[in-house]
């Protein structure tokens, strides 16, 4: 690893960084001046009207830092060449694609509301061009005992999979600062995965949206919305950022073991950084069906909702959140080498389902000592 391709990713980071602190405020000025304005109701958390286009910023910024790295190493006399650009560059030029749509459909969402069914067919075209790519899923890496699975299954898989995580971000984004600070965990997580594996266009995704989404969250988490200086993502954000951590995981688990029909813990290690929120939408989805209600009309039994009903406060449930998030990613990668992988999911899935029953208890235990007053 020479000094060009620290400097480069370290160059690819601080500009994402930099170039949010810019257009965030700019995004804020114009939402307050045309007041497009995210109305507080009986599901959210907020009592003010906040502005939702903080999502305006992302794909802008990742896609101009992405361009300019690789540009910046060719005019410095590192070709391009060197890396594995063919199939790299299909993979982000569909992927570019992809995110567009995305971003559009966010827009108009968060302008004037688009449909969930309308949102749900262009999540499953745009995963399709993932899978155009070349990016699906052909082996479980010895999870349940299966290795390479064949395309009539594999590929569908995948699109519900990238369908599954772009929405997981889109549901859990409901108090301040948890679907980014969650994504904020997985990019990082996901930035030394690639690092290891000496990916340098995907470390540069990883960054960038990394690099972009740090000043939001300051923002989000700290900003005074009665002075102006409070912003959501919206669907704009939620959709892209979803989408490319979704790229970034299904690549990840895409690599070939180095050694044929032996366990690979890339897939469990690529998904465990995301565990929390797909873990959520799971069990948000069973608790509608239990109740026969649609799954995908809203409510409030997410995680942020539950530790909610126990009166603990929005600062506390986020920190509680992050720390799960980051408790799972750093279980798993300890144990990835000493345990099978499918023994190491079963012990994931355990310690989720054993930690709502504790809240469950917690929120009886609270609603009962309210009512006795």
């Amino acid at each position: 690893m020479d000094f060009i391709y620290i400097a480069s990713l370290l160059g690819v980071f601080i500009a994402a960084i930099l170039s949010g602190m810019i257009l965030i405020p700019n995004i804020l000025l114009i939402s307050y001046k045309r007041r497009l304005f995210d109305l507080p109701d009986e599901r959210k958390v907020h009592s003010v009207p906040v502005p939702r286009l903080g999502g305006l910023s992302f794909f802008p910024v990742i896609l101009v830092c992405v361009c300019l790295v690789v540009a910046l190493r060719y005019y410095l006399g590192y070709p391009v060449s060197d890396l594995p650009m063919p199939s790299t560059l299909c993979e982000f030029l569909f992927l570019a694609v992809g995110c567009m749509l995305l971003y559009l459909t966010g827009i108009a969402d968060d302008l004037i509301g688009v449909g969930y069914r309308y949102k749900l067919i262009l999540q499953i075209i745009t995963a399709f061009l993932i899978v155009l790519s070349g990016n699906w899923i052909n082996t479980l890496g010895g999870l349940f005992g299966i290795y390479e699975i064949p395309g009539w299954f594999g590929i569908p898989f995948t699109v519900l999979i990238i369908v599954y995580i772009t929405n997981a971000i889109n549901l859990i984004d409901g108090i301040d600062g948890l679907a980014s600070g969650l994504s904020c965990i997985a990019l990082a997580a996901l930035s030394i995965m690639y690092v290891m594996k000496d990916d340098f266009m995907h470390v540069v995704l990883a960054l960038s949206t990394l690099g972009i989404l740090i000043p939001f969250w300051f923002y989000n988490v700290f900003g005074n919305a009665q002075r102006g200086h409070k912003l959501f993502m919206g669907d704009t954000g939620s959709l892209t950022l979803g989408y490319i951590l979704s790229f970034l995981v299904i690549r990840l688990s895409n690599y070939e073991s180095p050694v044929p029909d032996m366990p690979d813990t890339d897939m469990i290690l690529a998904f465990s950084t995301l565990l929390v929120p797909l873990l959520d939408v799971v069990r948000v989805v069973i608790h509608r069906l239990r109740e026969k209600k649609s799954p995908f009309l809203p409510d409030k039994n997410h995680f942020h909702h539950k530790l909610q009903r126990t009166g603990m406060r929005i600062r506390h449930i986020l920190l509680v959140i992050l720390s799960v998030s980051a408790f799972f990613i750093v279980f798993n990668f300890l144990l990835a080498d000493h345990l099978d992988i499918t023994l190491l999911l079963l012990a994931d899935i355990v310690l989720w389902t054993s930690m709502q029953l504790i809240i469950n208890r917690f929120i009886k235990k609270y609603e009962t000592g309210k009512n006795l007053q």
